[in-house]
């Protein structure tokens, strides 16, 4: 439980809905955007004081029944309501699989042989990946602490952005924060891991500093892709994921959009596809420096 982070993310979510979002009138008075506290309040049917007390990191616990009354007013969505809960301390309210999952990430990854496909933590470090995802986004395993991140390249080192096109790049950055945002509340204010990543970030990169205060969540399900291969080009896929029920592993495999570049991540060699690549150091063929 994280009760000053919750208020700070309910204060966030608060701020960006407008009056007219929730079917209230505009008003002429407000010296803020967003919508008042006691408004807020009164939408989620609890006393003005009580929610305050929230938003300020104070006060006990909120129950299930009241966090479904806050999303529900903030107009959260399936992701940030799972986060409210986490931050809460308590479980998301939706389903969930066996923790025992992890194995059977792996067993059904040496299933997929035919795709390109791999095994990362919600702290974005590489598990395994069979031979097809190495050619795809090279090797990127082997490394150890907040290096084993792709988050710390991602922020640190530039070079590791040629993984995408520049035009992309924004996409990523938020993308990558949101989903951390989310990891950091289920593992908790008391997580060693994430705790260092999130201090380091913070100190030395402007551009996660801004994302990280905005407190965007969204975990990552389906979405679309544009990797640039230094042996194939720019490949376009769909990347999938299956979510243990922690949350804390995933399964990842993509789908190209041309079937012709299947075969070749099956014939290439990924040490030589991305020897002469600078950045993100491959763990296989370099460091991330």
């Amino acid at each position: 439980m994280d009760l000053g982070e919750l208020g700070s993310f309910l204060k966030s979510r608060r701020d960006r809905l407008s009056p007219e979002d929730v079917g209230l009138p505009p008003g002429t008075r407000r010296r803020v955007p967003g919508l008042r506290r006691d408004e807020l309040a009164e939408l989620a049917s609890m006393s003005a004081d009580y929610y305050t007390e929230l938003e300020q990191g104070r006060g006990q616990r909120p129950s299930e029944p009241v966090l479904h009354a806050l999303a529900r007013a903030l107009r959260l969505d399936v992701d940030e309501t799972d986060h409210l809960f986490h931050l809460a301390g308590h479980p998301a309210p939706f389903g969930a699989e066996p923790v025992q999952m992890q194995a059977a990430l792996r067993q059904l990854m040496e299933r997929l042989q035919d795709t390109p496909a791999m095994v990362i933590t919600d702290m974005h470090e590489v598990v395994v990946q069979n031979h097809a995802a190495q050619v795809l986004v090279g090797p990127q395993s082997g490394l150890t602490g907040i290096r084993a991140s792709f988050l710390y390249h991602w922020f640190t080192d530039p070079a590791t952005r040629e993984l995408y096109p520049p035009g992309d790049h924004d996409y990523h950055s938020r993308l990558l924060v949101s989903d951390l945002r989310a990891a950091v509340a289920r593992r908790g204010p008391a997580d060693r891991i994430s705790g260092e990543l999130v201090r380091h970030l913070l100190a030395c990169s402007a551009e996660f500093a801004e994302l990280w205060r905005a407190r965007e969540v969204k975990v990552r399900h389906e979405e679309f892709k544009r990797v640039v291969n230094p042996a194939l080009g720019t490949v376009k896929v769909t990347c999938n994921n299956i979510v243990t029920a922690d949350a804390e592993q995933r399964l990842l495999w993509f789908v190209p959009d041309d079937p012709g570049v299947v075969p070749a991540l099956h014939v290439l060699d990924p040490a030589e596809v991305w020897r002469a690549t600078p950045g993100p150091a491959f763990g296989l063929v370099g460091s991330w420096g």
